[in-house]
Parts: structure tokens; sequence; C-alpha cells
């Protein structure tokens, strides 16, 4: 909360952990503005809220996973959050539950494909996003036009303009 002053424009990527921390309310109840895609009310709100928080003076998020060596593993469907966690935002702190930590890259994607995407599916279970895995309740790599799996990013290094903070939580929470 250090980095939150009245009116300032925090947005959040859609991390579960982040939400159940209550961030939004601390926010709200110090005069700064929530930009939250995922309380949208249409698909052009969803987008207009996305680029708002791409230019916010600080970024919420969490990352899919995070090796051992710390290389930060997401993926998107739309490719709005792993592209604000490298650029725009004035300040982007990423939570990461321990539960995410990977051995490796390949570990990594594994988690991906085993509990973040069909995790993030359950979540997300709206007529738009159905897709096999709703059916199978196991990722299959489909070619669905509402798969949820789309946009891959490995952070191997901080973007050298952007300013990132990565907090590793030392419970089990999000997915």
């Amino acid at each position: 909360m250090k980095h939150v002053k009245s009116e300032s424009t925090v947005g959040f990527g859609g991390s579960m952990t982040i939400k159940n921390m209550g961030i939004q309310n601390k926010v709200k109840a110090i005069g700064g503005k929530v930009l939250d895609h995922g309380e949208a009310q249409s698909s052009e709100e969803m987008l207009a809220i996305a680029e708002e928080e791409m230019l916010s003076d600080l970024y919420l998020c969490s990352s899919n996973s995070i090796t051992l060596d710390g290389m930060l593993v997401n993926v998107d469907g739309i490719g709005n959050r792993v592209a604000t966690m490298s650029f725009g935002p004035k300040k982007v702190i990423i939570v990461v539950s321990v539960d995410k930590v990977c051995k490796d890259e390949a570990a990594a994607f594994e988690r991906l494909k085993a509990i973040a995407s069909p995790m993030n599916n359950k979540r997300l279970e709206k007529p738009e996003y159905e897709n096999p895995y709703l059916k199978t309740g196991v990722c299959v790599d489909c070619h669905s036009k509402n798969r949820i799996c789309r946009v891959y990013s490995i952070m191997k290094r901080k973007p050298m303009l952007t300013d990132i903070t990565v907090v590793i939580i030392r419970e089990s929470c999000g997915f």
C-alpha cells in the first residue's frame, strides 16, 4: 500500500491471490481508482479497462509459475496481463504463492497445463469461454475459438524500463 496515494490508479491483473487479500477495498478507502477488467460488464468495457491498466500508477498481478532460478512463466488468453507485467505501469508488483514455485522451465510449463489453465477455465466458466476442458476436465491443447491458453511469456530478467517487485508468499493461495 505504500505505493498507493489518493487518486492513484491501480490496475489488477485477474489474480485470485490478490483479490483474496482485499487490496481493492484498501485502495478505494484511501481514494485510489481501482481498474479491474474482471469486473467489466461487456467485452468492450473489459478491453477499455485492460488498456487503462497498462498505464496505471501501480499494477498488481500474479504469475502462473516461477522457477527456482527466478524465471516467471505465464499464459494468458488475451495477453493483457503478460504485456502489462513487462511494460506500461509506473510500478508492477507480482505476487506469487509458494505453490507456484517450479524446479525449471519445463516444470513451469507443465504447471500451466495441469493447474493454472484448468483452474482459470473453471473460474471463467461462462458461455464465451466454453472449450473442451470444461467437458473433459483435462487440457487437450485444443484449437477451440474459446481457448484461454494463447499468449505465453517467459520473463528471465526484469525488463530494463519497468519497475517490478516480485513478492513470494509462503502459503498456498490462488492458482
